[in-house]
């Protein structure tokens, strides 16, 4: 996505199971190659992912700009 992704939308490059498709390849952006799991993104284990969706929305909508 040459002018980025906009917040709220799903990556283009995300496959049926939500599966980065350039994944360990060069032409990866690097805001996702620097998007490292923490235990503050992550969450408790037993809402690990959906505590994981919910933060990086709350990344997207504060780093969204005015459009």
């Amino acid at each position: 996505m040459p002018q980025g992704k906009p917040a709220g939308m799903p990556c283009v490059q995300l496959d049926a199971q939500g599966r980065c498709r350039l994944f360990g390849r060069p032409e990866r952006p690097a805001v996702c190659v620097s998007l490292r799991p923490s235990s503050e993104m992550c969450g408790p284990s037993d809402d690990g992912v959906a505590h994981a969706l919910r933060y990086l929305g709350a990344l997207e909508r504060a780093t969204a700009g005015d459009g």
